[in-house]
């Protein structure tokens, strides 16, 4: 597929001055969402009639911090605590009210397999409040929040808190298989003649760990590796990408520095200081970047740990109600989360598009085109990633052959693309990314003046996640 989809691409725009331009253009429209801002669009609701409208009344997040740093000592419940705690500090919502809590993740601590529930038993919640813990890759806390909604609208709960949770500076590293079963059949020996029958059968061997990766079962390719395929498939050059994860980098900051990024709580983590902002975000320079050495497919590749999300530690919360709930309760909610779908592709040379195949299929749900979208907030796994989708996006000719189409979705406009910042800058603690979306949706659209946002991911497994939030009532 990787040739086909190299056809595809010759005659769609591949020059590294096509990234110039939207970068320049992403970090001058500043103007434009004053103005646009200053003159309120006024659309359609897409509540639907017999459909109880979602809330979002808040989410929080703790500082997202590359992995290996000042939460390193932690474990995930720690930081889902300290998420949940900073919703409950912000929102003063009563913990009597809350119905139910589910929480996402990828790599799970043995210990604590339902962090949903340790967390909020660690959060001070009721022990009669249920929570549980799903798991679908970098879309687990997306999956959190639609399964909230679901528990919403089917008249099971009015208030739910979803979130997500990663800590990847601490995942589990396992003995052998071998040396797993037979430790595991010494446990049940009786005698000690049996004991040591079976300590003499160990060799060195068995004493190699298994170390965790990034990766597919179904391959056991990495998602970079993927990701460098996917970015030569569609002609994603190594420039492109550096320009690209730079204006992510640079927007970041911008926000950061603005006080934009109000979904980050403060975390005093325990024997050390208060962490406040997010570590990640470190703008550089593209001849700074040019001299990184691809990180996956040496010597040619072009995706290198300058244009590749970091591994990060952090968790999300986010405070789920039915509209008539939050109004009686007395608050004012931030967005509806409305229209949302899940897609699945071939994992091997489709692993990273889910957006492309998301995408339509939740507008054409609530009956809406991209022109419709005043912002978008894709899930930047990595730069060749995004820039690979957008020409997907972009192809009559794969939505022709590969989407069942007629004609192409379209591109998002970079202006109103991440315009602050994505994962490459922010960070992706996998299981928490999804809920930090959804809250940068609707924080824009009240900041820019916009009504309907629309959030995209990708997952591994070949799975991707796009749901449309819109601005409550202002």
């Amino acid at each position: 597929m990787t040739s086909m989809l190299t056809r595809a691409v010759r005659n769609l725009p591949a020059s590294s001055a096509w990234a110039v331009r939207v970068f320049a253009r992403s970090l001058s429209c500043s103007s434009q969402l004053q103005a646009a801002a200053a003159q309120p669009k006024s659309k359609k609701t897409l509540a639907k009639s017999g459909v109880k409208n979602i809330v979002v009344v808040e989410c929080v997040r703790t500082p997202f911090l590359q992995s290996g740093t000042t939460y390193a000592d932690l474990m995930p419940h720690d930081l889902a605590r300290a998420a949940l705690q900073g919703l409950l500090n912000r929102t003063n919502v009563p913990k009597d009210v809350v119905d139910y809590i589910v929480y996402g993740t990828v790599i799970q601590e043995v210990k604590t397999s339902n962090v949903a529930r340790e967390a909020a038993l660690g959060a001070g919640f009721s022990d009669k409040t249920p929570a549980h813990t799903v798991t679908m890759a970098c879309i687990s806390s997306n999956q959190a929040m639609t399964t909230g909604i679901g528990m919403i609208a089917a008249g099971q709960c009015d208030v739910v808190v979803a979130g997500g949770v990663e800590l990847m500076s601490d995942v589990p590293i396992r003995h052998s298989r071998k040396m797993r079963k037979t430790m595991l059949t010494l446990n049940r020996a009786k005698t000690l003649g049996q004991k040591l029958a079976l300590i003499s059968k160990i060799r060195p061997d068995y004493f190699a760990p298994e170390l965790p990766a990034v990766a597919e079962f179904s391959t056991s390719e990495t998602m970079g590796h993927s990701a460098d395929r996917l970015a030569a498939a569609f002609a994603v050059s190594r420039v492109e990408q550096d320009e690209y994860a730079l204006r992510s980098h640079a927007l970041a900051k911008k926000a950061q520095e603005g006080g934009l990024l109000a979904d980050v709580v403060p975390f005093k983590v325990p024997g050390k200081d208060t962490v406040t902002k997010d570590n990640g975000i470190r703008p550089s320079s593209l001849e700074q970047m040019s001299k990184l050495k691809p990180a996956f497919i040496k010597p040619y590749g072009t995706v290198t740990a300058a244009n590749s999300s970091f591994l990060t530690d952090g968790a999300s919360a986010m405070l789920l109600m039915s509209e008539e709930k939050a109004l009686a309760l007395g608050y004012k909610p931030k967005a509806y989360l409305r229209d949302f779908v899940y897609v699945s592709q071939d994992p091997k040379d489709q692993l990273l598009l889910g957006p492309t195949y998301a995408t339509p299929k939740v507008l054409e749900k609530a009956g809406l085109t991209m022109a419709d979208i005043d912002v978008f907030e894709f899930h930047e796994a990595f730069a060749g990633q995004i820039l690979a989708n957008m020409k997907a996006m972009d192809s009559d000719w794969f939505a022709q052959n590969y989407m069942g189409r007629k004609s192409k979705v379209g591109a998002p406009p970079l202006e109103k693309f991440n315009t602050w910042g994505g994962s490459l800058s922010l960070g992706h603690p996998f299981g928490a990314t999804g809920c930090r979306l959804a809250i940068t949706a609707a924080h824009r659209l009240k900041k820019e003046g916009g009504q309907y946002g629309l959030i995209a991911a990708c997952a591994a497994g070949g799975q991707g996640h796009a749901m449309l939030v819109e601005l409550y009532p202002q």
